[in-house]
């Protein structure tokens, strides 16, 4: 079997992929909707793959691998790695996650980080309504996270929040010590966050990037009564191209808060200092960033190694990041904790799939599917009239 086309569209906002193979398999891979300009790099790495057969995966991976980067610049090169995986196990018939080492879960636990509601401001009360919105939401979420501080409005809603200047461009681009007042008003919506949620759903934050060493450890001791589930990218995270393992561990250190980063990162060299360093508590690689799912199963059995817990990011990946997520968590040991659930980009995209189970989430669990390779497939005739003129021939 041999690589003959790699394409890459923009399909209802969702940066996807097919690879063309002689022997008319395809493999399906996205990015994350919001990486619409990733589209001419994935076609960088066309050349490099034509000719190779698609089932030697790893094969394949060394030849474009050492030409990503942190996020968004891994993406490529991830959305590329699934698509291999999805032809390999529907040459062999079989589901991704058997190539894998089989599954240890017929059910894989996702977290809320994307099924939102209109925050209105960033009072205490907003917190507390969205929160009971997201706890009554039907897929029955186990674990929520928001976002809070430098991770959204707040930064600029709320007057005196930091003693750093404000700035615009890019996402979360404010960083700087936090007032008093500032501090107070981060925690005091936490409490209201878990006086709706109590014990029966979990609680985690998206907090920055943009903490100081200082404010991360005053944050992480005065939510300490609340028990989250974690404090994510305080000092780096979200499109930051570097780690910053020590800092992290000053604070980890600190706390008995669970500390979490790691969505940025493309990798498994990258992620060895906040490993072997137990740097923080959790890490949470993107599939779709860090080099694709084998990258992140790697990865995860390191940490495990070193009692460092997974909760892999995902938030943005649609319904075929879903699958890929699905296929390899269902393989990973027991310092997993749950996935960020993705969701369709597009209220039509669930009607130009094969494969979807409906609904896809019950009581905060996905089941894996045993259809061959990653266990979606798209629907060419309904796809096709939601190509733009530019990829109209995305499918041929």
């Amino acid at each position: 079997m041999k690589i003959t086309d790699l394409k890459c569209t923009i399909l209802g906002g969702q940066p996807t992929i097919r690879i063309a193979t002689d022997d008319g398999i395809d493999g399906w891979g996205a990015a994350e909707r919001s990486k619409h300009y990733i589209k001419p790099h994935v076609l960088y790495y066309r050349d490099l793959l034509i000719g190779e057969d698609p089932r030697d995966v790893e094969r394949v991976m060394l030849r474009i691998r050492r030409q990503g980067g942190f996020k968004p610049w891994g993406s490529a090169v991830s959305a590329i790695e699934t698509a291999l995986w999805d032809i390999a196990g529907k040459a062999a018939g079989v589901p991704v996650y058997r190539l894998l080492g089989g599954k240890v879960r017929d059910r894989v636990r996702v977290y809320n980080g994307n099924v939102r509601f209109r925050m209105g401001g960033s009072e205490p009360d907003d917190y507390a309504r969205v929160m009971k919105q997201m706890k009554d939401s039907p897929e029955g979420f186990s674990i929520i996270k928001q976002g809070i501080a430098f991770h959204g409005p707040m930064v600029r809603e709320v007057d005196g929040f930091t003693y750093g200047e404000l700035r615009d461009g890019g996402p979360h681009p404010s960083r700087g010590p936090l007032t008093e007042r500032g501090l107070n008003h981060i925690v005091a919506c936490v409490e209201a966050m878990k006086a709706v949620l109590g014990d029966e759903v979990g609680l985690a934050l998206d907090c920055g990037p943009g903490f100081t060493v200082p404010d991360s450890i005053r944050l992480a001791r005065a939510v300490e009564h609340l028990n989250l589930m974690w404090l994510e990218d305080l000092i780096t995270g979200d499109y930051v191209p570097y780690v910053l393992a020590d800092l992290y561990r000053d604070v980890t250190t600190a706390t008995s808060t669970p500390i979490h980063t790691g969505e940025q990162i493309y990798l498994r060299q990258n992620f060895i200092d906040l490993i072997e360093k137990r740097a923080v508590s959790v890490i949470g690689p993107d599939p779709l960033d860090v080099g694709g799912i084998a990258e992140l199963k790697w990865i995860t059995e390191y940490a495990d190694l070193h009692g460092v817990l997974m909760a892999p990011h995902g938030t943005g990946d649609g319904l075929l990041g879903l699958a890929a997520l699905t296929q390899v968590c269902a393989t990973l040991p027991d310092n997993f904790i749950a996935f960020e659930y993705p969701t369709a980009s597009t209220e039509w995209w669930p009607d130009i799939v094969e494969g979807l189970p409906d609904p896809i989430v019950t009581d905060s669990f996905v089941t894996v599917p045993d259809r061959p390779g990653m266990g979606l497939n798209l629907i060419p005739d309904a796809a096709r009239p939601h190509l733009s003129d530019e990829d109209a021939d995305f499918f041929d």
